[in-house]
């Protein structure tokens, strides 16, 4: 052993010894998060990005709802910068799963459709978010699904938060996607959207894991955030 080793010790060894006091976590992907992850790996880092940015804006909030949560893979990345977090959607089976997975205290799954006023009951939140969600919403329903999202907002206050696929990208987009897909949105319908709801939007774009104010039609992906019901 060299003079070196000997006074610092091996690296390897200290690595291991690193390693192995680490907690272990059984952690299982869902369904959809999972399949992506087999066919298409680098999605999930689009996905995270998109959840830290939620993450980004909504700090420090006290209570945030998700709408149309899916498998729940973002929603840790949401609870570790607010107060309590309750993800929703509409598939039953899925937010039951979502329960079994779950290790995050501030996190809670509930099954809502916000399409109809009548099907929910829920107190009022600080921010509301929704990821690739509303392009799976037909259009003459969601001017009443945005609306019901407005009623669960504090007045003045209250943050909308909206990501979307960009139309304008919807060639690059697999048959899949599109086939799901049946109201995307341009920057400006967007926009539009939002304006008829709030008194503040502010928009932004992101390609791959970048978040930006750049040219909306070579944006892949739009950001939508309404600041204050009117």
């Amino acid at each position: 052993m060299s003079n070196a080793t000997s006074r610092s010790g091996d690296s390897a060894e200290r690595w291991l010894r690193l390693r192995q006091g680490l907690p272990q976590y059984q952690v299982m992907l869902g369904q959809a998060t999972a399949q992506g992850y087999v066919s298409d790996p680098r999605m999930i880092a689009f996905i995270a990005a998109r959840y830290k940015f939620v993450a980004k804006m909504l700090e420090g909030r006290e209570t945030v709802l998700e709408v149309g949560c899916g498998d729940a893979f973002g929603a840790p990345i949401v609870a570790q910068t607010v107060k309590q977090l309750i993800c929703t959607d509409i598939d039953e089976e899925t937010l039951a799963l979502n329960q079994k997975r779950n290790l995050f205290a501030n996190i809670d799954f509930r099954h809502r459709d916000f399409r109809r006023r009548s099907l929910f009951s829920l107190p009022q939140f600080d921010a509301i978010y929704l990821v690739d969600v509303i392009e799976h919403i037909y259009t003459h329903e969601i001017h009443e699904f945005i609306d019901n999202l407005c009623g669960l907002l504090h007045d003045k206050r209250g943050v909308l938060l909206v990501g979307t696929p960009n139309k304008t990208a919807e060639q690059y987009a697999s048959p899949n996607s599109r086939h799901g897909h049946v109201n995307l949105q341009t920057h400006q319908s967007l926009k539009e959207m939002l304006r008829l709801k709030f008194h503040n939007v502010f928009m932004f774009g992101q390609n791959d894991e970048v978040v930006h104010t750049g040219y909306a039609p070579m944006c892949q992906y739009l950001w939508g955030m309404g600041v204050g019901p009117r």
